[in-house]
């Protein structure tokens, strides 16, 4: 009986076969396109091989009865055959080079003629891997198999040069290997190694030990929050041209290369050449980017610091304890100081603002421009100012800059409760700055250096008078979102463009952020009636349906924790933070979470110190699970482990929707990504869903109505993004749903 061709996907080149049996097959049911012409030789060749494997195994089937030499010569005649027919097709003479010779045999080494080792030893030979340099290989840390350290030793001495990317290398993994690496070096072989200090697993004595050989160049990633490189690679050149690369699970420890379930693909340049081609390629990407930093053994200290840090989780630079560390800023970090510097020495200007995406660490790189400032100026009193509106955020900037500074008394707070005991180094709150008329205490030219951070507060009326009195050396803003909802210009305090810019897609694609899945869901209640104000819906009337008419409200909570559960991976140990209309609001989801089994606490502008500080505790611990809040967390909070988000009412701002989304952004330990749950009922028509992503997307404002519906095309790599069929974007009509 005929065998039917069966329902699915195909990459089939259309044979006389196929062709037959497709055409009895209705045309709206069959895919058909013809052969790009830029991969028709791939495609062709990868066709025609099958067809030849199976030809010279039939053509050594019927020769069967005859000895191996006889089999042999019949598959070399019908190779010849093929060879010479392309020759005469294509009129290409080099071709007839290419026919086999018919001792049938194969060159497997040419020892240097300055040197062979034959004329001392009749057998001498090099060493060659037991698996192929033609054919790729599976290794599976079967005891069937070579031993991948074994195969190593034979790669590392049959080749010229080497790359090796891997996470982290154990001395108890580089010594099965040492001896052949310091052979191959010695011998004039390049290694070039690319690795990290992350989680602390790193062994200094190992990277030294290969630091301490000739023809050597390392570079390390000492970003270990933010590191992206889990990939493992060996890769071998050769001056034959027989490159070959294992590309897998194996960090270069004992467990990974010799007695581990590990799986690593051997692949060759012979039968893979694209894959070899992009392997090359993507190495020799990372090698120059800025985040893997040359390695040598004056570096030593460094890196002994970098993993001690990661193994004993010690917080610098976040932390007013920690000043045993020199503190050094990672790459991304270093390159907008490098702005910085190239925007007052060459433009001389010296009011400067920096736009980057919440978590990267924009109070870090104030405090290293300001110690670079100090440096420039010995022996001055080099005064600076730091203004911010939360007392949050000035106590964590004062401690981010003594840790940078090494100073553990730098600085004052005046704010709340907090009183100066020297004006020199000043951590002060606008509102501060306005009661207390400190223009009126200060001359204009008191700060030398004055930094206002979330800058994008400052078109407010509360920030004109210090704007417009004070003449320091120089001003530096801060802020993640500088786009206001009324259309106010904060760049023209500053020469109307950003000193340097790192918004959220980089940031993420960099992995100084961690990635998002967000899920659009459909919401329970219809907003299109309700009341719209002020570039707004009324809160009065959000309260009413979300937590004050009790049967919508509990339908609604419902709703919400059902999803909570769909999309949550495990809702027992989350850190979520979940974002209310009002007090009513958040008081209403707290009590119902605590009802249904999901620890919970409420928080407000009018919460105290002490309660906003234990429930902060309470979350990172896991003794809540959320925290529902009202005008809070928007700034100034950093928790690490949030890792669920839950966008409660509409968001009309989009500065305020970055900022919240923020706020799960921040890398840590055991954290994949953050799950945002943005529930979206039938809207306003005033009410733009669609602008929410725009600042998702890129650092311009386009419009993504039409990306919404063809295809989320632009989201970051890792992160993920989807419509439920049911939620309605305003005016944008049903939507469907769209990842990437």
């Amino acid at each position: 009986m005929e065998k039917r061709i069966q329902p699915g996907i195909y990459e089939q080149v259309i044979n006389q076969d196929f062709a037959e049996k497709l055409a009895q097959i209705a045309d709206k049911f069959k895919d058909i396109t013809p052969i790009d012409q830029e991969e028709a030789s791939g495609i062709l060749t990868a066709y025609l091989r099958r067809i030849v494997d199976q030809g010279l195994a039939i053509t050594a089937e019927q020769a069967g009865k005859k000895d191996k030499v006889q089999r042999l010569a019949a598959q070399i005649a019908l190779a010849n055959q093929i060879i010479e027919l392309i020759q005469q097709h294509t009129a290409n003479e080099d071709l007839s080079g290419e026919r086999i010779a018919p001792e049938g045999e194969q060159l497997l080494a040419l020892l240097p003629e300055q040197n062979n080792l034959r004329v001392l030893s009749p057998k001498a030979a090099i060493p060659r891997p037991e698996t192929s340099l033609i054919e790729t290989s599976l290794f599976t840390g079967a005891q069937s198999e070579p031993s991948m350290f074994n195969e190593l030793k034979k790669e590392i001495l049959s080749s010229d040069r080497i790359d090796m990317l891997v996470s982290f290398i154990k001395w108890s993994g580089l010594r099965l290997i040492y001896e052949e690496l310091k052979t191959f070096a010695e011998r004039g072989g390049r290694l070039r190694l690319i690795a990290t200090s992350y989680m602390g697993a790193t062994d200094v004595k190992a990277i030294d030990a290969i630091a301490a050989l000739p023809n050597v160049e390392i570079r390390m990633s000492y970003d270990t929050k933010r590191t992206r490189l889990h990939a493992k690679a060996y890769v071998f050149y050769r001056n034959t041209e027989y490159h070959t690369a294992y590309i897998g699970s194996s960090n270069l420890s004992n467990a990974a290369i010799s007695s581990g379930l590990e799986w690593n693909v051997k692949i060759t340049a012979y039968d893979s050449p694209a894959t070899m081609h992009k392997v090359m390629a993507t190495f020799e990407s990372y090698w120059h980017a800025p985040e893997f930093e040359p390695y040598t053994l004056t570096q030593h200290e460094y890196l002994e610091a970098a993993i001690r840090r990661e193994r004993y989780h010690e917080q610098v630079a976040e932390s007013s304890a920690a000043y045993s560390f020199t503190i050094t800023p990672y790459a991304y970090q270093r390159r907008i100081l490098d702005q910085l510097a190239a925007e007052r020495t060459i433009r001389q200007n010296y009011r400067n603002i920096i736009v980057a995406a919440t978590g990267t660490g924009k109070t870090v790189i104030a405090a290293f421009d300001y110690r670079r400032f100090c440096r420039e100026h010995p022996g001055q009193p080099n005064r600076l100012l730091f203004i911010a509106h939360r007392e949050e955020i000035l106590t964590q900037s004062q401690a981010c800059f003594q840790g940078i500074l090494q100073d553990p008394n730098f600085g004052d707070l005046f704010v709340g409760s907090h009183r100066p005991e020297q004006l020199d180094h000043l951590f002060l709150s606008i509102q501060t700055f306005n009661s207390q008329d400190w223009s009126r205490k200060t001359t204009a030219d008191f700060y030398d250096y004055i930094i206002i951070d979330e800058f994008h507060h400052a078109a407010a009326d509360s920030y004109q008078q210090l704007l417009r009195y004070y003449q320091p050396q120089i001003l530096l803003g801060l802020t993640a979102t500088p786009e206001r909802m009324d259309g106010k210009d904060i760049l023209q305090y500053f020469g109307g463009h950003p000193t340097a810019e790192l918004r959220l897609p980089e940031a993420i694609e960099r992995g100084m952020l961690c990635p998002f899945h967000y899920f659009g869901v459909s919401d329970t209640i219809d907003l299109d009636q309700l009341r719209w104000e002020k570039g707004g819906y009324a809160k009065s009337e959000l309260t009413n349906v979300y937590a004050l008419q009790t049967q919508t409200a509990s339908k609604r909570a419902d709703c919400i924790l059902r999803s909570i559960d769909r999309y949550v991976t495990d809702p027992d140990r989350m850190h979520g933070v979940g974002f209310c209309v009002s007090i009513k609001h958040a008081e209403f989801m707290a009590a119902y979470c605590n009802e249904h089994g999901l620890p919970a606490r409420c928080l407000t502008g009018g919460s105290t110190e002490t309660d906003r500080e234990a429930a902060r505790r309470e979350l990172a611990d896991g003794r809540i699970r959320f925290i529902f809040v009202v005008d809070l967390y928007n700034e100034g909070v950093d928790i690490p482990e949030i890792d669920t988000i839950l966008f409660l009412r509409p968001t009309e701002s989009l500065t305020i929707f970055l900022q919240q989304l923020g706020r799960g952004l921040r890398l840590a330990e055991g954290k994949d990504c953050l799950t945002v749950l943005d529930f979206i009922g039938q809207a306003n028509k005033n009410y733009r869903f669609e602008e929410k992503f725009t600042a998702l997307l890129s650092n311009t404002n386009r419009s993504i109505t039409g990306e919404i519906q063809h295809g989320f095309t632009a989201v970051p790599h890792g992160c993920y993004v989807q419509l439920e069929k049911k939620a309605r974007t305003g005016n944008s009509g049903q939507s469907e749903g769209f990842t990437q």
